[in-house]
C-alpha cells in the first residue's frame, strides 16, 4: 500500500482487510461524505466490519493470537482488539442492518471511531502509508490483494 510492503506479514491480505475496515471505521469525514451520503463502491458499516472479524474471527478470540501473521506485536493487537469491541458493541445493540445514522449517531460511536482511529494509525504507520489519505474503494482493495 505504501513504503513498507504489507506482504512481509504472512497473512497479508487478511491485514489488508482488517486496515480497510478500520480505516473506514476510524474517518469521520469519510462517514459523512460516503456512508450518509449513500455513495456505492466502498459497502456500509456492516461491510467494515465484517472486514475486521470475517477471516479473522476477531469477534471471537483476540487478535493476539495474530501477532506475527497479521499483526505486527502485541501493542498493534490490543489497539485491534479494543477498536473491534468497542464496533461489535454497537453493531449488537443496534442490529447489522441498521440505517447508517443509527450508528453514527449511537452515544458510544465517537469512542468506537477514536479506537478504530488509534489502531488505524498503528498500523497503516507500521505499513509505512499516511493515515490520513482517504479509504480505498473496495475494488481498489480487491486489486491490491490481487497485485502481490
Amino acid at each position: 500500500m505504501g513504503g513498507m510492503p504489507m506482504t512481509d506479514m504472512p497473512w497479508w491480505r487478511w491485514r489488508l482487510n482488517v486496515r480497510s475496515g478500520l480505516h473506514m471505521l476510524s474517518d469521520v469525514t469519510f462517514q459523512q461524505n460516503v456512508w450518509l451520503a449513500g455513495l456505492p463502491g466502498y459497502g456500509d458499516v456492516t461491510d467494515a466490519v465484517y472486514r475486521l472479524v470475517e477471516d479473522t474471527w476477531l469477534d471471537n478470540w483476540s487478535a493476539d493470537k495474530y501477532v506475527g501473521t497479521i499483526f505486527r506485536d502485541a501493542q498493534e493487537a490490543a489497539l485491534v482488539d479494543a477498536a473491534v469491541l468497542k464496533v461489535l458493541r454497537i453493531l449488537h445493540e443496534v442490529g447489522p442492518d441498521a440505517a447508517v445514522p443509527v450508528y453514527l449517531q449511537h452515544p458510544g460511536w465517537a469512542e468506537a471511531v477514536f479506537a478504530a482511529r488509534q489502531a488505524h494509525v498503528a498500523l497503516a504507520s507500521a505499513d509505512g502509508d499516511d493515515p490520513d489519505v482517504p479509504p480505498r474503494t473496495l475494488d481498489a482493495l480487491t486489486t491490491l490483494k490481487r497485485a502481490a
